[in-house]
């Protein structure tokens, strides 16, 4: 198990890897069950958690807007009905 640090710019490149939609994912479940440095393990698993808070408010966001009719409404206006 390798405990080297990682670089602040190493963590820069890790969070831009991970934001490339599909490579990105593989990337992050990659480095999130086995890689060798625990500490780029630890970021990829919380950035795994991260990504999975993001998406489950971004769900609720939109059920309770869709529940609401605010999304219609919004397409009727750029429509301007």
């Amino acid at each position: 198990m390798d405990n080297t640090p990682l670089s602040p710019w190493k963590y820069f490149g890790l969070e831009i890897l991970y934001s490339i939609p599909i490579i990105g994912l593989i990337f992050l479940i990659c480095h999130a069950i086995g890689a060798s440095n625990i500490n780029k393990r630890n970021f990829a698993r919380s950035y795994f958690c991260f990504v999975v808070v993001v998406l489950v408010v971004i769900l609720v966001v939109f059920l309770i807007s869709n529940g609401t009719g605010l999304i219609q409404r919004i397409v009727d206006a750029i429509k301007g009905v």
